[in-house]
Protein backbone atom coordinates (compact mmCIF):
# COMPACT_ATOMS: atom_id res chain seq x y z
CA UNK A 1 0.00 0.00 0.00
CA UNK A 2 0.98 3.34 -0.91
CA UNK A 3 -0.22 6.82 0.38
CA UNK A 4 1.56 10.22 -0.54
CA UNK A 5 -0.86 13.23 1.41
CA UNK A 6 0.80 16.88 0.47
CA UNK A 7 -0.27 20.03 2.91
CA UNK A 8 0.76 23.27 2.80
CA UNK A 9 -1.11 25.08 0.18
CA UNK A 10 -3.31 28.47 -0.06
CA UNK A 11 -3.31 31.89 -1.05
CA UNK A 12 0.18 34.25 -1.31
CA UNK A 13 0.92 37.79 -2.18
CA UNK A 14 3.93 38.31 -4.74
CA UNK A 15 7.06 38.05 -2.99
CA UNK A 16 6.22 35.90 0.49
CA UNK A 17 7.36 31.86 0.70
CA UNK A 18 5.52 29.03 1.39
CA UNK A 19 6.38 25.65 2.10
CA UNK A 20 4.70 22.24 1.02
CA UNK A 21 5.10 18.97 2.34
CA UNK A 22 4.68 15.29 1.59
CA UNK A 23 4.09 12.60 3.40
CA UNK A 24 4.80 9.30 2.20
CA UNK A 25 3.18 5.91 3.45
CA UNK A 26 4.39 2.94 1.60
CA UNK A 27 5.60 -0.62 2.05
CA UNK A 28 7.24 -1.43 -0.40
CA UNK A 29 10.57 -1.60 1.28
CA UNK A 30 12.62 0.23 -1.77
CA UNK A 31 14.56 2.97 -2.28
CA UNK A 32 13.11 5.33 -4.51
CA UNK A 33 13.76 9.03 -5.63
CA UNK A 34 11.24 12.18 -4.41
CA UNK A 35 10.06 14.90 -6.81
CA UNK A 36 7.59 18.03 -7.01
CA UNK A 37 5.19 18.55 -9.81
CA UNK A 38 3.32 21.54 -11.06
CA UNK A 39 0.30 22.16 -13.38
CA UNK A 40 -0.37 25.41 -13.73
CA UNK A 41 -3.75 27.29 -15.94
CA UNK A 42 -3.51 25.98 -19.68
CA UNK A 43 -0.28 24.37 -19.08
CA UNK A 44 1.13 20.97 -19.04
CA UNK A 45 2.36 19.24 -15.93
CA UNK A 46 5.99 20.31 -15.33
CA UNK A 47 8.96 19.09 -13.21
CA UNK A 48 9.34 21.69 -10.31
CA UNK A 49 12.30 20.02 -8.24
CA UNK A 50 13.63 16.42 -7.23
CA UNK A 51 15.80 14.84 -5.01
CA UNK A 52 17.40 11.39 -5.23
CA UNK A 53 18.40 8.40 -2.70
CA UNK A 54 21.50 9.74 -2.31
CA UNK A 55 20.35 13.32 -1.68
CA UNK A 56 20.95 15.04 -4.94
CA UNK A 57 18.52 17.52 -5.96
CA UNK A 58 17.45 18.79 -9.37
CA UNK A 59 15.71 22.17 -9.54
CA UNK A 60 13.75 23.52 -12.63
CA UNK A 61 15.35 26.47 -14.30
CA UNK A 62 12.09 28.89 -13.73
CA UNK A 63 12.41 28.14 -9.88
CA UNK A 64 15.95 28.28 -9.57
CA UNK A 65 16.83 30.35 -6.27
CA UNK A 66 13.62 30.41 -5.12
CA UNK A 67 12.95 26.85 -4.57
CA UNK A 68 14.72 24.04 -2.09
CA UNK A 69 14.09 20.64 -1.87
CA UNK A 70 14.78 18.53 0.84
CA UNK A 71 14.19 14.87 2.37
CA UNK A 72 14.13 12.89 5.72
CA UNK A 73 15.17 9.26 4.72
CA UNK A 74 13.65 7.66 8.15
CA UNK A 75 10.26 9.49 8.05
CA UNK A 76 9.61 9.29 4.47
CA UNK A 77 8.63 13.12 4.34
CA UNK A 78 9.59 15.48 1.87
CA UNK A 79 9.54 19.39 1.53
CA UNK A 80 9.33 22.01 -1.14
CA UNK A 81 10.63 25.78 0.41
CA UNK A 82 9.61 28.38 -1.74
CA UNK A 83 10.76 31.96 -1.77
CA UNK A 84 9.78 35.21 -3.88
CA UNK A 85 6.82 33.98 -5.72
CA UNK A 86 5.41 34.91 -8.35
CA UNK A 87 2.10 34.62 -10.11
CA UNK A 88 3.62 32.32 -12.55
CA UNK A 89 3.95 29.95 -9.90
CA UNK A 90 0.35 29.42 -9.16
CA UNK A 91 -1.30 25.95 -10.17
CA UNK A 92 -1.24 22.79 -8.40
CA UNK A 93 1.80 21.22 -7.19
CA UNK A 94 2.00 17.42 -6.69
CA UNK A 95 3.95 14.89 -4.91
CA UNK A 96 5.68 12.09 -6.48
CA UNK A 97 7.76 8.72 -5.69
CA UNK A 98 9.65 6.71 -8.21
CA UNK A 99 12.18 4.20 -8.63
CA UNK A 100 12.54 0.69 -10.46
CA UNK A 101 10.02 -0.15 -11.84
CA UNK A 102 7.36 1.49 -9.88
CA UNK A 103 5.70 5.43 -9.92
CA UNK A 104 3.02 7.16 -7.28
CA UNK A 105 1.12 10.10 -7.08
CA UNK A 106 -0.49 12.07 -4.69
CA UNK A 107 -3.52 14.17 -5.10
CA UNK A 108 -1.75 17.89 -5.57
CA UNK A 109 -2.61 20.82 -3.57
CA UNK A 110 -3.21 24.14 -4.64
CA UNK A 111 -0.86 27.19 -4.71
CA UNK A 112 -2.66 30.56 -5.51
CA UNK A 113 -0.18 33.67 -5.70
CA UNK A 114 -2.05 36.99 -6.33
CA UNK A 115 -2.60 40.03 -4.99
Amino acid sequence: QVQLVESGGGLVQPGESLTLSCAVSETLHLVHSYAWFRRAPGKQRELVASITPTFITNVADAVRGRVRISRDNFWNTVLLQMDNLKPEDTGVYYCNINGQGYEYWGQGTQVTVSS
